[in-house]
């Protein structure tokens, strides 16, 4: 699987973004993706995930209520929306993808990373 992630900027307090991860390879269809952040100085967190149907997500309690994520499967492209978003906001995100069907939330299944995209919330 590969990765292409993007749609990071700068974006004021309470504004919104919408991340893209472009994916390609045989096993892209069958792959849990996932998006992730990290912080400068923090460890990398996984905020949100899909599984390969779409069926099923998964978010992190920090982001719970502001984010959605999304797989469209004719254009390849997994979405995050990124509402009232605040300056802990402010990461680098990552796409990966996991080939996993239930556990979805499992951050360490993840193995098929993607380069990140910078989001900046400025208050």
């Amino acid at each position: 699987v590969q990765l292409q992630a993007s749609g990071g900027g700068l974006v004021q307090a309470g504004g919104s973004l919408r991340l893209s991860c472009a994916a390609s390879g045989r096993t892209y269809s069958r792959s849990a993706i996932g998006w992730f952040r990290q912080a400068p100085g923090k460890e990398r967190e996984l905020v949100a995930a899909i599984s390969w149907n779409g069926e099923s997500t998964y978010y992190a309690a920090s982001v719970k209520g502001r984010v959605t994520i999304s797989r469209d499967s004719a254009k390849n492209t997994i979405y995050l929306q990124l509402n009232s978003l605040s300056p802990e906001d402010t990461a680098v995100f990552y796409c990966a993808a996991a080939w996993t069907t239930v556990q979805i939330d499992d951050s360490k299944l993840y193995k098929y990373w993607g380069q990140g995209t910078l989001v900046t919330v400025s208050s």
